[in-house]
């Protein structure tokens, strides 16, 4: 396998995962300063009362976006996996 093949492959594998995940960390960030925010105004001090906000969100992101996440992620996947034989 060449370097520069390698180096491409390396490059397409991090930028999906970058747009797999940026959905569900972006959400997750914005209700995590959201509910920060909050507890700043009133002085509630308590580590897990992010935890809830931040779970209902994540399984919303995932009903919504799950579906295009799956198909890049198996279209990624079987595009390195059919070209395998070039690579060599």
């Amino acid at each position: 396998m060449r370097s520069d093949l390698a180096l491409q492959l390396l490059s397409d594998l991090l930028w999906n995962a970058l747009l797999i995940s940026a959905p569900l960390l972006a959400v997750t960030l914005v209700i995590g300063l959201v509910v920060s925010v909050l507890q700043v105004v009133t002085q509630i001090q308590e580590a897990s009362l992010t935890f809830i906000p931040k779970i209902v969100g994540a399984v919303i992101v995932l009903v919504v976006c799950g579906s295009w996440m799956l198909k890049r992620l198996v279209g990624f996947s079987a595009n390195v996996i059919a070209n395998i034989p070039s690579y060599f």
